[in-house]
């Protein structure tokens, strides 16, 4: 076992441990936790992967780090100090100019780019204080979901348009474009797709998320119809939620299919007709879904209030706390260049690979 240790100006004191279990068989054909990066009591929210720079990003509820996947020692630390809008940061975003933009908690939103910082707030055009996600169209525009809506930014002009009443909500946290250029949207009421001039929906009672077969109560932390703060548990008196409208992500795959993470409704597919809803009973390590991504052959990876799940379309894996996460609540993945599946749980990064 090799182990670095790594103090993080400002932040936290991140210690990289190379880790495997022994104990379990090795397939050889399916990733397992190589390395795991422990932050500490901090959540790691986002990640995004600079390809050009070697780099990945990791946003955590005490600021931003930039890890080099070569040799995966940070190279960057940042905070408010330097220039980051707020230390909570729920999203970060790589652009094809390669500025790196984060989302904050109530801080705004902030860009940086060869050193250079500048951050954005309402009186900049920008649509609230609370950022969560992002997504790009051709040719410098920039979409940014919030919690009064979404923007589209003109980068170049630094121009912002917001959308509120067209949305099914305005509780933005999922963006994806296709490959027509049309926006989807992941709401707490539903998704929406913008297509450049009219707009759709679509919610539970169109087949999005699956059916409470548990009996699970339904959640009321939601802002959904009002203008209240709320926080972002999924539990009510220690108990799981059930809300199937709420969309925590969207990710539009190559051949057009549209995916929604929903609170309580497992990972729903909607391949331009019909909505397909996968949970536990297929395979899925929890019914609460935070982010799906897919990698480079095509595999689906599932963040989950149950773990970490992997889907080639046949075969379903999932990642525990026992495989190495630090948490069973994941929040985030990224894929490396390499192949490597990068995942952001409470307390820290694990690094999975073959």
């Amino acid at each position: 076992m090799k182990m670095y240790k790594i103090f993080l100006v400002a932040i936290f004191a991140t210690v990289l441990t190379a880790c495997s279990d022994d104990s379990k068989p090795v397939v050889s054909n399916v990733q397992k936790v190589l390395d795991t990066f422990n932050v500490g009591g901090v959540y790691v929210r986002s990640l995004a992967v600079e390809s050009k720079a070697n780099t990945i990003w990791v946003g955590t509820s005490a600021g931003v780090m930039e890890i080099d996947l070569a040799t995966h020692e940070p190279r960057n630390t940042f905070t408010r100090d330097h220039g980051l809008a707020n230390e909570y940061v729920f999203g970060i975003f790589v652009d094809s100019q390669g500025y790196k933009w984060f989302g904050t908690n109530g801080g705004g939103m902030s860009r940086y780019k060869d050193g250079e910082w500048k951050t954005y707030f309402p009186l900049h055009g920008l649509a609230d204080y609370w950022i969560y996600t992002f997504a790009e169209e051709p040719e410098g525009v920039l979409w940014v979901g919030t919690w009064a809506g979404a923007n589209r930014m003109d980068v170049n002009e630094e121009k912002f348009t917001t959308y509120f009443d067209e949305l099914i909500n305005e509780w933005v946290y999922g963006l994806g474009v296709d490959s027509k250029n049309r926006i989807w949207f992941g709401t707490e009421g539903g998704v929406s797709m913008f297509d450049g001039k009219g707009w759709q929906e679509w919610s539970h009672k169109d087949g999005m998320g699956a059916e409470n077969k548990d009996a699970l109560p339904a959640s009321t932390n939601t802002g959904l119809g009002t203008r209240t703060r709320h926080d972002l548990s999924v539990l009510a008196s220690g108990k799981e939620t059930y809300n199937p409208n709420y969309v925590f992500t969207i990710h539009v795959s190559p051949d057009d299919n549209v995916w929604a993470g929903t609170w309580g409704g497992g990972a729903a597919r909607f391949d331009g007709k019909d909505w397909k809803n996968y949970t536990m009973a297929d395979g899925l390590a929890g019914n609460i879904v935070y982010k799906v991504i897919q990698d480079a052959e095509g595999v689906y990876w599932f963040g989950t209030n149950g773990g970490l799940s992997r889907f080639d379309g046949k075969n379903w894996t999932s990642y525990t706390v026992e495989d190495g996460l630090f948490a069973k609540d994941v929040y985030d993945i990224a894929v490396a260049p390499n192949g490597d599946i990068w995942v952001g749980t409470l307390g820290g990064v694990a690094r999975l690979g073959y």
